[in-house]
């Protein structure tokens, strides 16, 4: 639910919105109740959600059907009457979350509110207008109370984008790979990004693109780079089910192609992320990524064999790859040292961080004085291991000196801890294979 939060968070305020600390209060209810200011906004907000079912234009509220009903009552006629026109027609559905009702108990609970001025006309199948019931059973099925906890009733506005997540599935993707990310988090990554029409927005480990494709989708031209010159020009073996080798034909460009989004891509370029290739200056309104953990992909830098740590800054020389280690944790301060230098202000850096849940703390966070934390949301991986999308906000102009600025953090110790994750990782695979195994001896 905490990616939902955050997704409608962040879709208020590229809008004008936002939550009140009232509406924060109820974030672990099914129903929310928002604040919008209009209903344009409403529309605007649902044709980029994913988390979010539907919208509606709240009409009364209560803990019970009595409360609801006056709450109805007192709800201002010429606000209702737009709707309620001879020559409309209407319908009133009824969902239930937690709790499935008979046909007979919905007839009843809509027919109790004939108390309402309805004077247009029932017409199930194409109605001007929807009017629902919403009630609340909690959110426990073993303990589900007789009576709802909570009950609304209004009119459907607009739905969300939820079907963006089946038409976008990976399973139907042209050009995927081994860690390809699923179409629902590439859609939440770019609202946490609030990405919008005419962006540019940079993925630095870009992969099969997966991640351009949801910001193209919003309107916004995109691009990325990877180490991987394979990946980047569609060869080598195939990561798709009995299929050796990849096409001549999957690549990036016919993945965004595929869903007619190709006039917004940019290009792929092969480049090492912890040498960045650009000009100077403010370049990108979002950075979408998710870096490699060392599990499914190699983390790997570009380097030649004599060079040492001093002499690759600036450095203009041919480098050679070989293999070099990438620790994580320099992973993700290249990352914020380049967010900070190259996203304009205000613009959004989104990116995934594994974690060792049994050692985890809010301090482990790699932090940046020209970026503002904005969301820290957790995905479990196993019982031992999760990763957590973080969302940060570019505050600061970066300056010359803000370049190293993490070495000099008396916290920056605590942040090395991410270079153990794999070998955390797979202890703990270890451990349980040994368990089911010892298991499967009794």
């Amino acid at each position: 639910l905490y990616f939902h939060f955050q997704e409608i968070t962040s879709l208020l305020s590229l809008y004008g919105g936002q939550f009140s600390s009232q509406q924060e209060i109820r974030v672990n209810s099914p129903f929310w109740i928002l604040n919008i200011p209009s209903e344009e906004m409403a529309r605007g907000l649902m044709k980029r959600t994913v988390c979010a079912k539907s919208i509606f234009e709240l009409w009364g509220h209560g803990r019970s059907a009595g409360e609801l009903y006056a709450s109805l009552k007192n709800y201002p006629m010429d606000k209702m009457l737009p709707y309620l026109q001879p020559d409309s027609t209407y319908k009133v559905r009824i969902h239930t979350f937690n709790k499935t009702l008979t046909q007979a108990q919905k007839i009843k609970k809509i027919d109790a509110l004939e108390f309402l001025p309805f004077s247009g006309k029932v017409n199930l199948k194409n109605p001007e207008h929807i009017f629902w019931i919403l009630e609340d059973y909690g959110m426990d099925p073993n303990n589900v109370p007789e009576e709802p906890l909570d009950l609304y009733f209004g009119r459907w506005i607009a739905d969300g984008q939820r079907e963006l997540i089946e038409s976008y599935s990976v399973k139907k993707r042209h050009f995927i790979g081994n860690t390809s990310m699923d179409a629902c988090l590439s859609f939440i990554m770019a609202n946490h990004g609030r990405v919008k029409p005419n962006d540019i927005v940079y993925d630095p480990f870009v992969g099969t693109g997966g991640l351009l494709i949801s910001s193209a989708h919003f309107g916004a031209y995109v691009c990325g780079t990877d180490i991987d010159y394979n990946t980047i020009h569609g060869l080598g073996k195939a990561s798709r089910k009995n299929q050796k080798w990849r096409g001549p034909d999957e690549n990036i460009r016919a993945n965004l192609r595929q869903y007619g989004l190709e006039r917004y891509y940019l290009d792929a370029l092969v480049s090492d992320s912890s040498r960045p290739i650009w000009r100077k200056g403010m370049l990108f309104d979002a950075i979408i990524t998710d870096p490699p953990y060392g599990i499914r992909e190699a983390t790997r830098r570009t380097g030649s064999p004599k060079e040492s740590v001093k002499s690759s800054e600036g450095s203009t020389e041919n480098h050679i790859f070989i293999s070099s280690s990438y620790h994580l944790s320099d992973i993700f301060f290249d990352l914020l040292k380049f967010a900070a230098e190259y996203l304009v202000m205000g613009g959004r850096l989104v990116y995934w961080l594994p974690i060792y849940r049994p050692e985890y703390t809010e301090e482990i966070i790699p932090r940046h004085p020209c970026l503002k934390l904005i969301s820290n949301c957790e995905q479990m991986l196993s019982s031992h291991t999760s990763r957590r999308l973080i969302t940060m906000e570019k505050v600061k102009e970066f300056k010359d000196q803000d370049q190293n600025s993490y070495l000099l953090d008396g916290q920056y110790m605590p942040y090395r801890g991410h270079n153990s994750f794999r070998e955390k990782y797979f202890s703990g695979v270890t451990k349980r294979i040994a368990k089911e195994e010892k298991d499967n001896q009794k």
